[in-house]
């Protein structure tokens, strides 16, 4: 049997697994467990997840470190998740009781800070250059139509492709990412993030997310695209944005050339899960239903 935790971040949702646990196919695992229809729910409605966390605890560190591995429903890895980082940050510590937590994801290591209402994670340096994002192109690439939306490429350890709109939310982004995140431009695909203003200085969110296919509830390196694109267009002056993705309020700031993202997390529930030719699900202890594989 497989222990796991169920976190999100404003809606963005993962199976946290300890790394120490002996996963022999960890693609395999994440593709049964985050099915959005057959995957592991909580009883409730909630079905599936958008990746799984496999973390592992580092010890002789002065702050706890935790090793972040990130596969998504498809099977495949993603170098970096702000929402992914602030929920393993939050994971370290319920199991350390420290507030600083390093996390150390393929794309760099970064700094969280966790308190009792929200989770801080340095994000490092928002990149245009067409090495960074990578294109396959000499030039930046800024405001530039690709199918139905002008975009704006920008790396947060991830690409993406932020296009402004006048309302997210009357945007088919169903029918205008898939062209976007399958563009020549992108040799490794790209998250396409929509934003538009929502009349207070700040903006509203949508990502259509590479690696799930399909929209999620939020998006944090997706939040911060926004902030970086935002301000590099003029759209956004402050150092301190509010960005709001379908499933909550995340906050971008600026110190320097760093970029930080803040929002909640929560831990819905945890639970243990057997693979084999069938599935047993344990969730807080209650056995769930066995579905064939």
């Amino acid at each position: 049997m497989i222990s796991f935790d169920k976190f999100h971040g404003t809606g963005n949702d993962f199976f946290v697994i300890d790394a120490a646990q002996p996963v022999t196919d960890r693609r395999r695992l994440a593709i049964d467990l985050c099915d959005r229809e057959s995957g592991v729910g909580d009883g409730n409605g909630s079905t599936g997840a958008d990746g799984v966390l496999y973390l592992a605890l580092e010890a002789g560190y002065a702050s706890p470190r935790v090793v972040m591995t990130l596969v998504q429903p498809d099977g495949s890895t993603a170098p970096m998740c702000g929402n992914g980082a602030r929920c393993a940050a939050a994971w370290a510590t319920e199991r350390t009781g420290e507030r600083v937590v390093m996390v150390d994801t393929q794309s760099g290591t970064r700094r969280a800070t966790v308190d009792e209402e929200s989770v801080s994670i340095e994000m490092g340096l928002p990149r245009f250059s067409p090495e960074a994002v990578p294109l396959a192109r000499d030039e930046p690439l800024v405001e530039e139509a690709i199918g139905d939306l002008d975009v704006t490429a920008v790396d947060i350890g991830v690409p993406h492709a932020v296009a402004f709109v006048e309302d997210v939310s009357t945007t088919d982004l169903e029918s205008v990412a898939p062209p976007v995140r399958h563009a020549e431009v992108f040799p490794h695909g790209a998250n396409v993030t929509l934003a538009s203003p929502d009349g207070e200085g700040g903006f509203d969110q949508r990502t259509y997310e590479r690696g799930v296919e399909g929209e999620t509830k939020s998006c944090g390196t997706g939040a911060v695209a926004v902030a970086a694109v935002a301000r590099k267009l003029g759209r956004a002056e402050d150092d301190s944005v509010t960005v709001s993705p379908p499933g909550g309020d995340l906050e971008v700031s600026f110190s320097g050339t760093e970029a930080i993202l803040r929002g909640p997390t929560e831990r819905e529930f945890a639970g243990r899960v057997s693979m084999g030719g069938s599935r047993s699900v344990e969730i807080d202890g209650e056995t769930g239903a066995t579905a064939d594989d």
